[in-house]
């Protein structure tokens, strides 16, 4: 007789839930706490992940093995003394490409600004030339590494943006790509930004039309031919790139499709791209930087989850998007690494440590935003981003008594982290 349960963990010291009653996203002062169950008394805590790969029981050890009076589980983890979280959401990144830029950083050291950068021949147009050259199998190769490293980092799930082909082959062939990692023990959410930069043989309005008229119809064939599962759509809304209007004309496009508007706004310049996307109802935006008072009041009101980039801040010397001011109008925020050839970093672990000492976020600020509302920028809090019955048994086993370690010993996480779990498998393991 099979068993009847994957996975159960026993004993643990702590498990943080980070939310426990259904709350699907947390704005403003709600980001200050975590829930936790927290063992005082030497009982220990258990989770319970059935067959299917969700939660389907979550208590003190004496309680989960009461309600389950005949459990059996596949594997059974003894966590006495440890922690267990959520698996992390890593709502931002540009995992698929080739070509490295290890040479940009001298520049950027010396002073080369983004912009500097992307004049001078490199930047986007250094890996989209890289990248339209690589194999969909080379591509891949490097993709997949990509996404092993960050699962090893805590990583449960991961937003995946295409946006180095500008060209409708090489968009669609990231895109596919991006398709094969869903067969990866990692969740995935596929964005389509064939809207990343402006091709150097186009204007904007050139590409804007190109995008509307051969990249978007051919996306939407694919995904009715069940070739792709694309989830969200994203244009780099900044000046010189495209503008606030040639953005809302591709989002709303992409929105027809059924994708979520969550896209790169305010990083560069004020642009007023805040305004627009709480608008036209954007999931999330990204960066915000230059972001204004009134469209920081403008995503409040909306519900836009900001998805801000500490990393990105922090590598490029940008002015830090001012994430006290969003909280305290109540906004929703959310983390990503912001992973690509120009931010490389893949583990949220380290975003999250930078989200404090950058962005003056408290930890229980940094996991929230790394766990329930990440997920909810993605469109899937109703099933990942905290440890709930019912949700998905994604989760990070640490080799600590306090959570907190995870955020504290910065790039440490490879000696805090014992397990990561992924649908109720043990897909890492320190030893």
């Amino acid at each position: 007789m099979s068993a009847t349960h994957s996975l159960l963990v026993h004993s643990a010291r702590q498990i943080v839930q980070v939310v426990s009653d259904g709350t699907l996203v947390k704005c403003g002062s709600a980001m200050k706490s975590v829930d936790i169950l927290q063992d005082t008394n030497g009982t220990g805590y258990s989770i319970l992940v059935d067959r299917s790969g969700n939660i389907a029981d979550i208590g003190t050890d004496a309680e989960v093995r009461a309600r389950n009076p005949d459990l059996e589980a596949d594997t059974v983890m003894d966590a006495t003394g440890k922690c267990i979280i959520p698996g992390l959401v890593d709502a931002h990144t540009h995992p698929v490409w080739a070509g490295d830029r290890v040479h940009e950083f001298a520049m950027k050291l010396a002073g080369a600004t983004y912009m500097d950068v992307h004049k001078a021949g490199g930047g986007i147009h250094f890996t989209v030339e890289h990248t339209r050259n690589a194999s969909a199998d080379e591509l891949f190769s490097s993709f997949k590494s990509r996404l092993e490293f960050m699962r090893r980092a805590g990583t449960t799930l991961v937003e995946c943006k295409s946006g180095y082909g500008l060209d409708l082959n090489t968009e669609m062939k990231m895109l596919k790509v991006i398709e094969r990692g869903r067969d990866l023990d990692i969740g995935i959410s596929s964005t389509y930004c064939g809207a990343h930069a402006v091709p150097k043989n186009k204007t904007s309005e050139e590409a804007t039309a190109d995008i509307l008229t051969k990249q978007i119809p051919e996306l939407e064939r694919l995904m009715a031919d069940q070739a792709l599962h694309v989830d969200n759509i994203d244009v780099f809304c900044e000046r010189g790139v495209f503008d606030v209007q040639q953005t809302r004309r591709i989002l709303e496009a992409g929105k027809t499709l059924g994708l979520n508007i969550n896209f790169h706004g305010d990083e560069l310049h004020p642009t007023g791209s805040a305004e627009m996307g709480a608008d036209i109802g954007a999931l999330a935006i990204s960066h915000l930087e230059e972001i204004s008072d009134a469209g920081i009041v403008a995503m409040a009101t909306s519900g836009s989850v900001g998805v801000v980039l500490p990393t990105t801040a922090y590598i490029l010397r940008l002015r830090p998007p001012p994430v006290r001011k969003m909280l305290e109008q109540s906004m929703a925020i959310a983390l990503g690494s912001d992973f690509n050839p120009n931010a490389y970093c893949m583990a949220m672990p380290m975003v999250m440590h930078l989200a404090c000492v950058i962005l003056h976020m408290s930890m229980p600020e940094a996991l929230n935003a790394a766990t329930i509302n990440a997920a909810h920028a993605l469109g899937v809090s109703q099933k990942q981003g905290s440890l709930e019955v019912g949700k998905l048994g994604n989760m990070v086993v640490l080799n600590t008594d306090k959570w907190e370690n995870l955020i504290y010993k910065f790039g440490c996480y490879n000696e805090v982290i014992d397990y990561v779990v992924y649908k109720g498998k043990i897909v890492h393991t320190r030893q």
